[in-house]
């Protein structure tokens, strides 16, 4: 197939409002606006398919990404996308090796945010090539040719790449029968929609009861910023959704060391299935602190969504710092990146609980788990996927839920792309929302 030269590559500052509810709000993010910075990638193929990538942030700094968006895509233009993924992890080591943007990262922050962005757009137009959703392409492809993708530099002290070829051809046994599990049931989901830290308890009661009608079983309540507050409404959730149901906690990386154990003491009577981030992500020891106090009272740590590459993933597995470990589909470098983590979990035998929400990060990890359930885990034991309820209505393919979990998507692509009216209304600050929003008296 001619996969044709990418001609154009675009990218849009998209902000959504999110703080006038307090929607995303929580012990250190107390008034995000969910945004992304969002890529288009156009070819010269006769088939008119465009590449569509976000990452996601919170507002202010959309703009730093988009920059550095501008400052990698001459390692895209004129490149043939059959050249790109002929040679994707030559690609992946170009990008992330910039001889002068390395120095701002290196593999991490806003140069590996924008990374992602890019490298999501690839993804999305060589599955709309292939005429697969993502899942579908990854689960498909021969599994040297998935490792082709894989960049195994610093992380060939744990996993090799025979090591993880290895991995996947054990995971061949039963893989048609996972796929039709998915394809009817679905992959188990937990909602964090309830219970905002900036929510009154009014919005909480409700949004916990409405989920509980609509057959939520797993809850995620957000903790860190006073303690008795928390007892108050861990106390309130946990009377709501009864003794049986799951409750997890996410402090949002607010704590010191001893004060995450000694908070979560506190907490313990209310059962959490694990706390997540309670310290800096970039902790590998304090979490492991953590995790060796906390096993006694039977909660887990879970942590990822702000790890920033996959070496710190190594870490914390070496440490046994982490019992839950959640990847971001915008935070690594891409499904490259995503596929080495899913694969050192496999081999470390933990399991992967992804975090999810924000702009589009419900619609991009639902391929990576589906996939790793299909080739890789096998096992849905302590497994779930987080889900947010929050602009969904501005993609093309949303989400599709059904008895709290995540549908298959069915469309080719990664599900990427959004509704140009949402993208033109919501853009920063031109959009129509914005300018409004920032004419009002105040701004």
């Amino acid at each position: 197939m001619a996969r044709g030269r990418i001609s154009r590559l675009s990218v849009r500052d998209i902000r959504f409002p999110t703080s006038l509810g307090g929607h995303g709000s929580d012990a250190m993010h107390t008034d995000p606006d969910y945004s992304a910075a969002y890529v288009i990638l156009e070819t010269d193929a006769e088939d008119g398919l465009k590449g569509y990538g976000i990452t996601f942030t919170l507002g202010r700094g959309t703009e730093v990404v988009v920059c550095a968006v501008n400052a990698l895509a001459h390692h895209v233009l004129n490149r043939d996308l059959g050249d790109i993924v002929g040679d994707f992890r030559g690609f992946y080591r170009q990008l992330t090796s910039d001889g002068q943007l390395r120095w701002i990262g290196p593999e991490k922050g806003v140069v590996h945010l924008a990374t992602a962005a890019i490298l999501n757009a690839v993804w999305d137009l060589w599955a709309k090539q292939e005429g697969k959703p993502l899942w579908k392409l990854l689960v498909d492809m021969d599994p040297r040719r998935l490792l082709s993708c894989i960049d195994f530099r610093y992380i060939t002290d744990v996993l090799t790449e025979e090591e993880a070829h290895e991995i996947l051809q054990r995971g061949q046994v039963g893989k048609r029968e996972r796929e039709e599990q998915m394809l009817t049931e679905g992959y188990p989901a937990y909602t964090t929609s309830c219970a905002w830290l900036g929510y009154p308890d009014a919005t909480l009661q409700q949004l916990c009861s409405e989920a509980l009608k609509d057959g939520w079983t797993r809850f995620k309540v957000k903790v860190g910023a006073d303690l008795q507050d928390d007892i108050r409404r861990c106390q309130l959730i946990r009377n709501m959704i009864g003794p049986e149901k799951t409750l997890m906690m996410d402090a949002n990386q607010r704590w010191d060391v001893p004060e995450a154990v000694e908070w979560m003491a506190r907490l313990a009577e209310f059962r959490p299935l694990w706390i997540e981030e309670p310290t800096s992500p970039d902790d590998i020891l304090g979490h492991a602190a953590i995790s060796k106090a906390l096993a006694p009272l039977g909660i887990g740590v879970a942590t990822g969504e702000q790890c920033h590459n996959r070496v710190i993933f190594k870490q914390l597995l070496q440490a046994k710092a982490l019992q839950f470990l959640q990847i971001d589909s915008c935070r690594l470098g891409s499904v490259n990146e995503n596929l080495a983590v899913l694969l050192m979990a496999k081999k470390f035998d933990v399991p992967v609980c992804p975090h999810a929400g924000g702009v589009g990060l419900c619609e991009l990890v639902q391929h990576l788990i589906i996939f790793d359930f299909i080739s890789v885990s096998a096992s849905l034991k302590d497994r779930m996927c987080e889900y947010v309820d929050h602009l969904h209505e501005h993609f093309k393919y949303p989400v599709r839920i059904k008895k709290a979990s995540y549908m298959p998507p069915k469309d080719a692509g990664y599900s990427t792309e959004m509704k140009e009216e949402s993208v033109k209304k919501h853009q920063y600050p031109d959009g129509e929302v914005w300018k409004k929003l920032l004419a009002a008296p105040g701004d």
